[in-house]
C-alpha cells in the first residue's frame, strides 16, 4: 500500500497545485513534495534489507490483455524512489526566488512528472513501465517548451523526437516479449525474466531496449539532444532532467534489459562499454572547452553517466553497486551545481565563465558550498562521489585494466574543468558584474546546506545506502550469470 501512496500522492498534489489560489502554488508544491519525502522515508524504515520485492500492490488493469497495475520495491527501486523524493523539495525550493509565469501550471507539471518517475522505478508490469516512462516525458517537454530559453521550441522538439524514437523501439520489444509468454499472455516482469529466448532473439531485443535507454541516459553517440536541452530548459527543468530523469535509462538497463536478454547483452556488451568509455573522454574534453557554466555541467554529465553505464554493462557486484550508489550521488551533486549556476546568473545576468570573477570576496558562504559540491562531483575522498567512482573503477578493472585506466580519466579531466571553472568564476578580482554580488540567504541556504550535508554524510558513511541495494544487486547478478551458464 505504501508504494501505491508514493505513486498516487504526486498526482493528487498536481491537481491540488493546479487549482490552488494564485500565489500559493509553490507553497502547496513544497508541502506535497515534503509529504512524499516523509512517505519515502517511512517506506525505507519498514523495508527489510534482503533481495525480495516488497510493498507489492496488484490490481487487474486490462485483464483481457493480461495487463496488471502491479507495483513494488526492492532495494534498487527504493533507492531511486528516495532519490526522487529527496531532490523534489530541493528543486521546488530552488525556484522560490524566481519569477515564474503561471506558477500553478509549472509546479503541477513538475508533480505530474514526479508520478511518472516514481512509476518507472516501482513498475513490475512492462506495460505500466512503458506508460510511466512516457508519462514522465510529457511534463518535462512542456516545462522546457514554455519556460525555457530563447531556442526552447527547436531544442525541445529535438529532445522529444529523440526520446519518442527510442521509446517506440522499446515498445516493440515489450510487445514481442509479451507474445512469447506462455499460456495466458502477460506483461509481468517475472514472466519476462523466465522466457526462454534464443540468442538471435535476444540480440535483436537488446537493440530495442538499448536505443531507448541509451538515448535517455544519454550514452555517446546518442547524446546530441542533451547539452542544448540542459542549457535551454529552465534551471528546475534541467535539475529534473539531470538529477532524476537520466537515471531512468540506467535503471531500465539494470532492471529490465540485462535480466531479460542476458545473451544479447553479452553479445553487445563490448560495444556498449566502448561507447560508454568514449563518452567519458569525449564529454570531459568538450566540458573543458566550454565557457557557459550550464553547458559545462551538461557535458560533464555525459562523462559521469558514461562511467556509470560502463559499470553496469561490466556487470559484476562492485561495478553495479557502484553504479547504483553513483546514480544517487550524481543526482545530489548535479542539482546543487545547477542551483549554484542559477544563483550566479540571477545576480550577474550571465553564465559566461570569462566574464565573472572575485565572487568569493562577496559571497564566502556560497564559495564554501560551491567548493564542497565541486569536490563531491570530482570524487574527492570523504565526499559522496568517491565511493561510487571507486567501486565503478574497481569493477571495470576486473573486466579490463585498460578500460579502467581510460575510464579513470574522468577523475583527472573532471578536476581540470571543475577547478578551472571555480578559479575563473569565484577567485581573482571582482569586476563590474560581480562587484555588487550578495551572499546566499533564506531558501538558497537551505537547498545548498542540505546538499552539502548529504555530500559529506554519504562520503563519510556510505554503507547505509550500499546495504539497501546489496542483496537485490547480488541476486540479479547471480540470476543473470545462471541464465548465461545454462545457455
Amino acid at each position: 500500500m505504501i508504494t501505491l501512496i508514493l505513486l498516487t500522492l504526486p498526482i493528487v498534489a498536481a491537481f491540488v497545485t493546479w487549482f490552488s489560489p494564485k500565489g500559493t502554488a509553490k507553497n502547496v508544491a513544497l508541502f506535497f513534495t515534503l509529504a512524499e519525502l516523509a512517505t519515502a522515508i517511512y517506506a525505507y524504515s519498514i523495508h527489510v534489507l534482503d533481495a525480495s520485492t516488497q510493498s507489492i500492490f496488484v490490481q487487474n488493469w486490462i485483464p483481457a490483455l493480461g495487463i496488471q497495475f502491479k507495483i513494488g520495491m526492492d532495494g534498487i527501486s527504493l533507492l531511486m524512489v528516495l532519490l526522487t523524493a529527496f531532490l523534489y523539495p530541493l528543486i521546488v525550493l530552488s525556484s522560490f526566488k524566481k519569477e515564474i509565469k503561471n506558477q500553478n501550471a509549472f509546479y503541477a507539471l513538475m508533480l505530474f512528472m514526479q508520478a511518472g518517475l516514481i512509476g518507472v522505478f516501482v513498475s513490475l508490469d512492462a506495460f505500466l513501465f512503458y506508460v510511466a516512462w512516457e508519462a514522465a516525458l510529457i511534463p518535462i517537454y512542456f516545462i522546457s517548451a514554455i519556460w525555457g530559453g530563447e531556442n526552447r521550441i527547436k531544442v525541445t522538439l529535438k529532445f522529444f523526437v529523440y526520446t519518442i524514437f527510442g521509446s517506440l523501439f522499446m515498445l516493440a520489444g515489450i510487445i514481442y516479449l509479451y507474445l512469447q509468454t506462455q499460456g495466458f499472455k502477460t506483461f509481468d516482469i517475472g514472466a519476462f525474466y523466465n522466457l526462454n529466448l534464443s540468442s538471435t532473439e535476444q540480440s535483436y531485443l537488446f537493440w530495442t531496449f538499448f536505443l531507448a535507454f541509451a538515448i535517455k541516459m544519454p550514452i555517446f553517440p546518442f547524446h546530441t539532444w542533451q547539452p542544448d536541452t540542459y542549457t535551454e530548459a529552465p534551471t528546475q527543468g534541467t535539475m529534473l532532467l539531470s538529477g532524476i530523469m537520466l537515471k531512468m535509462g540506467i535503471y531500465g538497463v539494470i532492471r529490465w534489459m540485462i535480466p531479460i536478454v542476458p545473451q544479447g547483452v553479452d553479445t553487445w556488451s563490448t560495444l556498449a562499454i566502448t561507447l560508454s568509455i568514449i563518452g567519458i573522454v569525449y564529454g570531459s574534453i568538450i566540458a573543458i572547452r566550454q565557457t557557459d557554466m550550464k553547458r559545462l555541467i551538461a557535458y560533464s554529465s555525459i562523462a559521469h553517466v558514461g562511467l556509470i553505464a560502463a559499470g553496469v554493462f561490466v556487470w559484476n557486484l562492485q561495478s553495479v553497486q557502484g553504479a547504483v550508489i553513483q546514480m544517487l550521488n550524481h543526482g545530489v551533486s548535479v542539482v546543487a551545481l545547477f542551483f549554484i549556476i542559477q544563483i550566479i546568473e540571477d545576480r550577474t545576468g550571465t553564465r559566461d565563465i570569462p566574464s565573472l570573477g572575485g565572487i568569493v570576496l562577496k559571497a564566502p558562504v556560497l564559495a564554501i558550498c560551491f567548493v564542497i559540491v565541486m569536490m563531491g562531483a570530482v570524487a574527492l575522498p570523504l565526499t559522496n562521489g568517491f565511493i561510487g567512482e571507486f567501486l565503478l573503477l574497481m569493477g571495470i578493472y576486473k573486466y579490463n585494466v585498460w578500460a579502467a585506466v581510460i575510464a579513470g580519466s574522468t577523475i583527472i579531466l573532471g578536476a581540470v574543468y571543475m577547478l578551472r571553472m571555480y578559479q575563473k568564476v569565484m577567485l581573482g578580482e571582482s569586476n563590474s558584474l560581480t562587484s555588487s554580488f550578495t551572499d546566499i540567504k533564506g531558501t538558497e541556504k537551505i537547498v545548498l546546506f542540505v546538499s552539502v550535508l548529504v555530500i559529506i554524510v554519504v562520503g563519510v558513511y556510505p554503507n547505509f545506502l550500499l546495504k539497501i541495494s546489496e542483496a537485490p544487486v547480488s541476486e540479479l547478478i547471480n540470476f543473470v550469470n545462471t541464465k548465461l551458464a545454462v545457455k
